[in-house]
C-alpha cells in the first residue's frame, strides 16, 4: 500500500449499486442522507476530474435504476455503467473489473449499497489485487446496524480505510483555496443548508 495520500489526481471513484430500490433496503442510515452523500461524492469527483465507475445489478427488477442524479452529474460514466445480471461480487464481472483497472488509478474511493453485500465482496477483491481502498461508510448502508458494522469491520480488517463523505472529499481536495476547493466548499455548503 502506497504512503502517498489520496488526491484528485491519483484516485478514482467507484459507486456500486446506488439504485432506487436497493437503497430502500438500507435501514442503518436515512435514505436522504445516503443519497446526498453519494451525490456529493459524484459532484466532487467531477470537479476534481477523477475517473468515475458506476455499476448496477438487475436494474429491471426490484433493485430499480441508478439514481437519476448520477446521469446528470456524470453522463459519460452513467452511459458506460456496468449492468450486472446478479453477480454479487462486482469484481467477478469482467466488464466491471476491466473498467476499474482501466482508470489507471491504484487508489479507489468506493461506496456501495448495501455495504453488507454489494460493497464488501468487491472491496475484498480490490484489496487482494493491490488497490488502496477507502470505503465511504455514509454513502452506503445495510438492512441493519449490526450488518453495517460487521461489513465495515471486515473490510477494515482486510486493509480498507473506512471514511466518511466529508472526510474523503477534504482529503481529495487538499486545499480549499484551490479553484476546485472553492467549488467544493460551495457544494458542501449547499448540501448542509439543504439538510
Amino acid at each position: 500500500m502506497s504512503q502517498e495520500g489520496f488526491n484528485g489526481g491519483n484516485a478514482a471513484l467507484v459507486l456500486i449499486d446506488h439504485q432506487t430500490g436497493t437503497m430502500g433496503w438500507a435501514r442503518s442510515i436515512p435514505f436522504e442522507v445516503m443519497k446526498q452523500n453519494t451525490i456529493m461524492l459524484a459532484k466532487s469527483a467531477k470537479i476534481l476530474r477523477m475517473p468515475i465507475v458506476l455499476t448496477s445489478s438487475m436494474e429491471e427488477f426490484v433493485q430499480g435504476p441508478l439514481l437519476a442524479e448520477l446521469a446528470t452529474i456524470a453522463p459519460d460514466a452513467f452511459a458506460k455503467r456496468i449492468k450486472r445480471m446478479g453477480i454479487v461480487n462486482a469484481m467477478e464481472d469482467e466488464a466491471f473489473a476491466g473498467a476499474v483497472r482501466a482508470t489507471g488509478r491504484k487508489k479507489l474511493v468506493v461506496a456501495g449499497v448495501t455495504n453488507d453485500v454489494c460493497t464488501v465482496f468487491p472491496v475484498l477483491t480490490m484489496l487482494k489485487e493491490g488497490f488502496d481502498v477507502q470505503v465511504v461508510a455514509d454513502a452506503g448502508g445495510s438492512p441493519t446496524d449490526i450488518a453495517d458494522r460487521v461489513s465495515l469491520n471486515r473490510m477494515e480488517k482486510a486493509g480498507a480505510t473506512i471514511t466518511s463523505s466529508n472526510q474523503v472529499v477534504a482529503e481529495l481536495v487538499g486545499s480549499w483555496a484551490s479553484e476546485e476547493g472553492g467549488q467544493i466548499v460551495q457544494l458542501i455548503m449547499q448540501i448542509l443548508m439543504a439538510a
